[in-house]
């Protein structure tokens, strides 16, 4: 570890720092609708407690972000950081063809992350994310401030695509 780093913060994007109900009911029907989940996201209102967060973050830390959404959201996701101001620093998204469910995918970056940097924090929404970076050492801080929902949240856990 570089002790003369600055620690990092890291930020989950879906349901922390950006609102996704005006796109769950993509992923309401069967087969779901990843492509419109996912076209829809340049339009995510950003949620005031995560941004602010962030925002407060930057002063002491460097600030990663890490979502489950796929590298093809990359420019859309990077458009939208910019758009509402947040701290620029590096965004960690989903491989393609990688399906693992989001605590492990997650946790698995962190620890990358904690071996040359100290991880101040973990900020998500993802309860079960938050149970095993918690269980893997580290800080988290839940994100509840958005409402959550039970069919993100099987997205998440069940079929790994956010």
């Amino acid at each position: 570890m570089n002790p003369t780093a600055r620690p990092v913060a890291v930020f989950d994007l879906d349901n922390t720092l950006a609102s996704t109900a005006h796109r769950q009911h993509f992923l309401e029907g069967r087969p779901r609708d990843w492509d419109g989940f996912f076209a829809a996201a340049p339009a995510d209102p950003p949620l005031a407690e995560g941004v602010a967060l962030c925002r407060e973050a930057a002063e002491e830390c460097d600030i990663v972000y890490l979502t489950g959404r796929p590298e093809r959201c990359r420019r859309d996701t990077l458009d939208w950081l910019a758009a509402h101001g947040l701290p620029e620093g590096p965004v960690h998204m989903r491989r393609p063809r990688d399906f693992r469910p989001a605590r492990e995918t997650k946790v698995e970056v962190l620890r990358g992350l904690g071996r040359d940097r100290e991880v101040r924090m973990l900020v998500d929404d993802d309860e079960l994310v938050c149970d095993d970076a918690q269980a893997a050492g580290f800080t988290v801080v839940r994100a509840r401030w958005a409402a959550s929902s039970q069919v993100l949240r099987e997205a998440q856990e069940k079929e790994g695509r956010t």
